[in-house]
């Protein structure tokens, strides 16, 4: 099992991932993301899939299972980078990704988590 590098920038965690991932790396990455929010205090998760091809439903519903977790430890999740393939193989799976953001890539990303962090503070949530 491969170990996925979670970088935080700011108030962000930032994964890419650059390679498909099995369900147990899947649910690792799941934990030590989860493991990670909680340590740093970080607000927002930014997981980057241009390099993925594919996804399988497991993989879909870890994604959304990660935004809904995310959300409890007050972290919002943006994902960026879909390929067509992916986004395809999710609509034919009919996976929704409840609870997550998409965008197309790493800036837009960044600038999706820092809006809507500033749209929380002014709303007296955070």
């Amino acid at each position: 099992m491969r170990k996925i590098p979670i970088i935080k920038i700011k108030e962000n965690l930032i994964v890419s991932l650059q390679f498909d991932i099995d369900d147990k790396t899947a649910l690792s990455l799941q934990t030590d993301l989860l493991q990670e929010i909680r340590r740093t205090g970080a607000t927002g998760v930014l997981i980057e899939l241009s390099a993925l091809d594919m996804v399988d439903s497991f993989m879909g519903r870890t994604l959304s299972d990660i935004s809904r977790m995310s959300a409890s430890m007050n972290a919002r999740t943006v994902i960026v980078g879909i390929q067509p393939s992916v986004a395809i193989t999710l609509v034919e799976l009919g996976l929704q990704l409840e609870g997550v953001y998409t965008v197309l890539n790493v800036e837009d990303g960044l600038d999706l988590l820092e809006k809507l962090r500033t749209e929380e503070v002014e709303h007296g949530q955070a």
